[in-house]
């Protein structure tokens, strides 16, 4: 699998400036890759020309529509299955801005639906960060943070509140919300694409996804500032641990995407996890973001020290050996990472601390426990280890 044009380490930083935001080498290979004639020759206009020049170049081309090539400008999934019926086009450009779009994901849905395996799909939206910008020039100073924090709350917080979401969508129809660049991201490959190239033109964020397989058959996430994660717990039982969120809405399905591009840094998390908001990282240092898994120690599927407990696809980066071993115990608040003097720096060097840790633990359980609480308790509060 070939790496998008946008790498991670560039942490997806949407102040960078656009020279930085994608690699021509990279887009001729993603293009010569495509069999179509029609639609290699719509992609390469499209990455050439910018937003606006590549949808007035479409209205001139509509002869593509019985073709492979096919706009769209329809906001609701219902308009979108009618201007389908009949067509399997190869490439489909919803030329209407994301954040405009009232039912975005069932759009998404019937878009994956009606594209071949391998298909593409072309769209665009103006992200929080790029209208942060738009108002930073617009406004005079002082009237600028008064806007930005309004939009902030209304057209970012209240559509995920349950107790905000309903009044919101009655007065605006989701018209205009403000997706964050991350959320853009997950509910395409929630959606069932994988992105292959990402670029800003004109204050838009441009997308292009591939169909990579059925949609994502799970409830909506919640923008709610509780999360609730499903986890691996002892004997391999699938458990559900409750955090404060710390991450950008959707943010789990981008998980693998990061893991195949972006490298791990210390106790093998990823290095410069964009995913994480700026709320996330306050939360993070002060460890509140750990505070509802107390609820996990009283239900009893953790205890207070123990290996963190791990998504499936992080678990299924583990030795099968290692993989053995942690689900003979309950997965813990404190993990061992905490105790080590010397911060592990590789996901082999984490493992090699889980494996002295729960050997130890499997012989003498609470005089493990013991010894790495006081170790984990020093190293939090004089050598100033946080929640990572």
């Amino acid at each position: 699998m070939k790496p998008p044009l946008f790498r991670l380490q560039y942490e997806l930083d949407e102040t960078r400036p656009y020279t930085e935001v994608g690699s021509d080498a990279g887009a001729k290979l993603f293009l010569d890759d495509i069999e179509n004639d029609e639609v290699r020759e719509a992609l390469t206009t499209a990455r050439a020309v910018g937003y606006k020049q590549t949808v007035a170049w479409l209205r001139k081309k509509r002869q593509s529509d019985a073709i492979a090539v096919l706009p769209i400008t329809t906001r609701t999934p219902e308009a979108l299955q009618y201007r389908l019926e009949g067509r399997h086009p190869e490439l489909l450009f919803i030329t209407r801005p994301l954040h405009t779009i009232t039912q975005l994901n069932e759009c998404l849905y019937a878009a994956n639906g009606f594209l071949p395996d391998g298909g593409y799909l072309w769209c665009h939206t103006m992200t929080a960060v790029l209208k942060r910008k738009l108002a930073w020039k617009r406004y005079p100073w002082g009237v600028r943070h008064v806007v930005v924090a309004v939009d902030y709350l209304w057209h970012r917080v209240c559509p995920k509140l349950q107790l905000t979401r309903s009044l919101y969508f009655t007065l605006t129809d989701g018209k205009n919300r403000t997706f964050s660049r991350v959320e853009v991201i997950g509910r395409l490959f929630r959606a069932g694409f994988e992105v292959v190239d990402e670029q800003f033109s004109e204050g838009e964020f441009i997308v292009v996804a591939r169909k990579a397989k059925p949609p994502v058959d799970d409830p909506e996430p919640t923008g709610s500032p509780l999360i609730h994660l499903r986890r691996v717990g002892k004997n391999g039982k699938e458990i559900v641990v409750h955090k404060m969120r710390t991450m950008y809405t959707y943010s789990e399905y981008v998980q693998p995407y990061i893991y195949h591009y972006q490298s791990l840094e210390r106790g093998g998390k990823f290095k410069n996890d964009y995913r994480v908001n700026f709320w996330g990282h306050l939360l993070r240092r002060t460890w509140l973001d750990e505070l509802p898994m107390v609820w996990n120690m009283l239900q009893g599927d953790l205890k207070l020290v123990g290996v963190r407990p791990l998504s499936h696809q992080y678990f299924n980066l583990y030795s099968p050996e290692l993989q053995a071993l942690r689900i003979k115990t309950k997965p813990g608040l404190l993990p061992p990472f905490y105790y080590e003097r010397k911060t592990p720096e590789t996901l082999d060097e984490v493992q090699e601390s889980e494996r002295r840790y729960l050997e130890a633990y499997l012989k003498h359980p609470f005089a493990t426990d013991w010894k790495y609480f006081w170790g984990i308790v020093v190293n939090i509060i004089f050598n100033k280890k946080h929640s990572a």
